[in-house]
């Protein structure tokens, strides 16, 4: 019997269920595409027809889809076919008016490589493309910002009971099957909004009998997770290593966040060594995952999820009795208040990364301290002001690395000179790469004479500038001015 999900995939946009707000954005992103040349992330649960949407729209279109998978092993070559496929203008092979639609599915799966190059490329790309492309993702937020801000959005809802039972039941219809609604019904309640699964689910329970009964729905119910709390309460007071361990599999909770649950209320009901030796096992669990964020290596999971779960039952001593109010992570709350910090941080380290050719961590603990160092409250005006040129920085981002007010009239005029500097370049330059002479002879002189004197690198050359703190004599300006024009990029060209 072929697989049901293939054989009934929706053929047009107005088969497509349960979505039809998005649906109806995603077919105007497609038919305005030549206005505003964006990619688009269709984000949603599982199951509720992201993939199919974007088929269906290419078969209304008339468009060729190139699909590929973020999930490929081989990550570089997914990013170049997607790049290939981008970059073509329109041919006669094309579909109506020369557009094919590139459909990269799993698009989250490169929230993992920001510092690899993965998720900045794509950027790239997704920002240069001369064809559409629609990103489909399960977890939006595990995209890396400067990818979401980079493309518009559609999102799409867990599908309604109402919305799955008919499909259900029309299936049923043209395969033959006899059926209860009510079956149809339980079918749609258990798979949480889940189109896809509950018609593998129908599947499923057809193939084993010629009626469709609720009995015989609930003989196929599939399992369901253990909530969190009844986990808390298994893994500090009931459980042994191995049940803990066991009853872990049941949550549907990533490691991350199963730590976060536990280190927040193991204390509540353990004391002394055994809370010791809870965190001990925790502590362990921390670095496991430590690797798996270093290395990409998610088997290292295991050993983190064995520390965290088998560990802390372990080292529990005596019985716990009594009911214990557990309580979500604090740390999330702490997230929660910081997350329009975080958010200013992480967009500015990903400019930096960008322009200095490093990584995104990199650029975040070691780049951004010097330069809040050394422009501490705006004080050498001249500086911040080439910083916010060459990072092209608004009031906000200024502000927050020179810890200076973002509504003082001082941020402000800062970044109107910036923006002057950043014309005046361009236009002195001729469209080039702010300050990058290119070929200019005196960017060759500068080149050769930096090459005589033992090329001192741009760390260097911060630090000393940090140590001889804000003042700026008038010959470094005049050097500066200069040597404009000497083939570097990024943090060199403002001092």
């Amino acid at each position: 019997m072929s697989d049901w999900t293939e054989k009934y995939r929706p053929t047009t946009l107005s088969e497509v269920r349960g979505n039809n707000k998005a649906r109806d954005q995603l077919k105007e992103w497609a038919q305005t595409w030549d206005d505003h040349r964006e990619a688009v992330i269709v984000h949603g649960s599982p199951g509720v027809g992201k993939t199919s949407a974007a088929h269906a729209l290419a078969n209304d279109l008339g468009w060729p889809v190139m699909e590929l998978n973020a999930s490929d092993n081989r990550k570089a070559d997914v990013i170049e076919r997607i790049a290939g496929e981008a970059a073509k203008s329109g041919t006669l092979t094309a579909g109506g008016a020369g557009r094919r639609l590139v459909v990269l599915d799993e698009a989250d799966n490169f929230h993992g490589n920001a510092d690899y190059g993965g998720s900045r490329e794509v950027t790239r790309v997704v920002k240069n493309a001369n064809q559409p492309i629609v990103l489909v993702a399960n977890e939006f937020y595990d995209m890396s910002q400067s990818l979401r801000n980079a493309c518009e959005t559609v999102e799409f809802r867990d599908v309604s009971k109402r919305s799955i039972v008919p499909v259900l039941r029309d299936i049923c219809r043209r395969e033959g099957i006899e059926f209860e609604e009510d079956a149809l019904k339980k079918i749609a309640d258990a798979t949480s909004g889940d189109l896809r699964s509950a018609v593998n689910d129908l599947q499923a329970v057809a193939e084993e009998t010629s009626q469709l009964t609720v009995d015989d729905v609930v003989t196929g119910d599939r399992d369901t997770t253990e909530g969190i709390f009844d986990f808390l309460d298994a893994l500090i007071k009931e459980e042994d290593a191995e049940g803990a361990l066991r009853a872990s599999y049941d949550v549907d909770e990533n490691p991350d966040e199963m730590l976060n649950w536990i280190e927040d209320n193991v204390p509540k009901d353990y004391e002394g060594a055994e809370l010791a030796d809870a965190y001990g096992y925790l502590s362990n669990a921390d670095r496991w995952l430590g690797r798996v964020r270093a290395t990409q290596n998610y088997s290292y999971w295991r050993y983190a999820t064995d520390n965290m779960t088998a560990g802390v039952a372990a080292s529990r001593r005596g019985s716990k009795g009594g009911w214990t109010r557990y309580g979500p992570p604090s740390y999330w709350s702490k997230l929660g208040r910081t997350k329009g910090t975080r958010n200013t941080r992480d967009a500015i380290a990903e400019r930096i990364a960008e322009r200095e050719g490093t990584s995104v961590a990199t650029a975040r603990r070691e780049i951004l301290p010097f330069l809040s160092a050394m422009t501490h409250h705006c004080k050498n005006r001249e500086l911040t002001v080439q910083m916010a040129a060459v990072y092209d920085l608004d009031e906000s981002e200024v502000s927050f690395v020179t810890g200076s007010g973002k509504d003082t009239n001082k941020v402000q005029s800062i970044v109107e000179d910036a923006k002057e500097l950043i014309a005046e370049e361009t236009v002195e330059h001729s469209g080039g790469a702010f300050f990058d002479a290119g070929n200019s002879s005196d960017g060759d002189t500068a080149a050769d004479t930096a090459a005589g004197d033992g090329e001192t690198n741009d760390q260097e050359t911060l630090t000393a500038a940090a140590d001889a703190g804000t003042d700026t004599t008038a010959t470094e300006s005049e050097t500066a001015a200069d040597d404009t024009d000497d083939g570097q990029s990024g943090l060199s060209d403002f001092m």
